[in-house]
This record gives C-alpha cells, structure tokens and sequence, in this order.
C-alpha cells in the first residue's frame, strides 16, 4: 500500500509535534500561543518543498522557534499592560518528563517567570541553546541572526537566568511529600502545619488578569501566606462554597501542583518553587480563567526535550 505525499507528510509532522510545542510552550509561556504557533507550523510545513529538507526534524523546529519568537514580540504589549502578576499558563505533564530533572526543571512555573525578564530574543535563545541543546549556528539559522549575536544574546541570557534562578531544587520525592502536606495542611485549615512548611519569606504570586479577585502584588511573609491558604475550606472562592470545591494534586509543569475545580469547571491552580531543604519559597496561583483552558481540557503533555 503506497502512502501519499500528504499521509507521511502529516506522520512525520504527527512525530514530531510534542517537541514542536515543548519549544513554543517555553518559548511563550502560555498554551494556547504554543498551539497556535504548532498550526502555523503545520501550515508552513505543508507548503514547504520537501525535497529541500533533509532533515525534517531541525527543519520543523527551526520554523516553530521563528513563529514563536514573533508571536511572543507581538503579546509583549498585552503582557507588559495586564492587570497584576503576569504567570505562565499552567499545563499538565506526564510522569516521564519528571523523570528528567532538567526538561521538568526548564518548564517549572518558576523558570518561565525568570524566562518572561529576558527580551524575546534572549528568552528564544536560552531555550533553544540551554534547554534544547542546539549549536549556535542552528540558532542562527533558525531566527534568522548572525551568529554574533546569537552568541551574545546566549551569554546576556545565561547570566540573567542565573542570577535569578538558583540550582537547588530538592529532590522530587521531597517536592511530593512536602505538597501533600500543604494539602492535607490547607485543605484542614491547620495554619501551624503550613507555617513549617514555608519558608519564613515566601512569596505568593496570584494571577488573576483583572477577571476575578485576587491579590495585585505578591503577598509575602510565611504567617500571611499560611493564613490565606487554610482559609481555603471556610470561604466561599469565586461563588464555589467550600462544599462544592474539589482539591487535588497532579503533575503541573514537570512538578507536583494543586488543581481547585468547581462545578464544571477548574477554578485556580497553584504550583510551589522549593528550596534545598525542601521549603516552600514560592507560590504561584493562577486564577485567570483565560489561562486555565489547557488544564481544563485535561491533556498532559509530554514535554521531554528530544
């Protein structure tokens, strides 16, 4: 049975498409954009002469990297104008990426808030060069840059990254203990056992994009943080009473995270940065119902870095 062109076209494409996203989505941080930057894709791929292209794969990741740079110089406005914290759109993963620490640890809430302070140019960069392991050159070629510049957009990138994204994360079997005890914790409203939990200058950043209430500056300060969260099942959240909220645990971003749902629809995710000692330093709520679409679909992605 001979293929057409058209059939093993759409197979190599298929193959290759969770790669596709996992670029675009730490490229741009937000689902929905990584999506779209696939479908251009797509459409760019189908219009391309394949005999031209040796090697589809490098071919394929090179047009995502451009589409998605371009896409994220075009919503740089809407970010930098959006009501509160800007957090990336969480999306759920699958086990096997958190197996490979620095594929979880490069998609990580934490890393793509540090990834959202570089220029689009230096975040594209850092993610092909440090996360995906192209050379220079490929870069180069990729977006469309001299080599040069390249090399030092890499270098800008990998200092800043650095000076704001320390490498100690504990361990994972650490991370999944210490979150089901802040579950167990907040969902109890037992405000002591979150206090041992975090760390005594945690910071809390909730997102909520001016479409529901939320806090519109980082609430710091262990007692705050552990006051806000085991009022969690005394309070009524976004009309849902505390009866009708169902809380549990998944895999958000290569790492374990909350997931607050409602009837028939998901409500806030919460995801943790932790320290050395396994201290909960950082937590990001994302409440924006704009942004909880890729978890409310209920795809995991694999977004392993081959």
């Amino acid at each position: 049975m001979t293929h057409s062109p058209s059939d093993l076209d759409q197979q190599v494409f298929h193959q290759h498409r969770n790669l596709l996203f996992s670029v675009a989505y730490r490229i741009l941080g937000t689902a929905a954009d990584a999506e779209d930057a696939v479908q251009d894709a797509w459409i760019k791929w189908s219009a391309a002469d394949r005999a031209q292209v040796a090697d589809p794969k490098a071919y394929l990741a090179r047009i995502v990297s451009n589409l998605a740079l371009e896409r994220l110089r075009s919503t740089r406005h809407q970010r930098e104008t959006y009501v509160g914290p800007w957090l990336p759109e969480p999306i759920l993963t699958t086990g096997d990426t958190a197996e490979v620490v620095t594929d979880a640890e490069s998609v990580s809430t934490a890393m793509l808030v540090v990834l959202e302070t570089l220029s689009p140019l230096e975040r594209a960069v850092f993610v092909l060069k440090e996360v995906f392991d192209f050379s220079h050159a490929e870069i180069a070629e990729a977006l469309e840059r001299s080599e040069t510049a390249v090399r030092q957009a890499a270098h800008r990138a990998r200092n800043h990254v650095r000076a704001r994204r320390p490498r100690f994360t504990a361990d994972r079997s650490r991370q999944r203990e210490v979150t089901e005890r802040f579950f167990a914790a907040a969902t109890g409203g037992d405000i002591n056992a979150l206090m041992e939990l975090l760390s005594p200058d945690v910071t809390l950043w909730t997102d909520g994009g001016g479409k529901v209430r939320q806090a519109l500056r980082p609430v710091v300060g262990a007692a705050t943080v552990a006051a806000w969260f085991a009022a969690i099942g005394t309070v009524t959240y976004q009309g849902v009473e505390p009866a009708d909220m169902n809380v549990e645990i998944v895999e958000l971003n290569g790492g374990p995270g909350i997931v607050f749902s409602g009837p028939g629809r998901v409500i806030a995710t919460v995801t943790f940065d932790f320290d050395a000692d396994g201290r909960i330093t950082a937590l990001h709520n994302v409440a924006n119902p704009d942004k909880l679409r890729a978890v409310a679909d209920g795809t995991a992605h694999d977004i392993g870095t081959q």
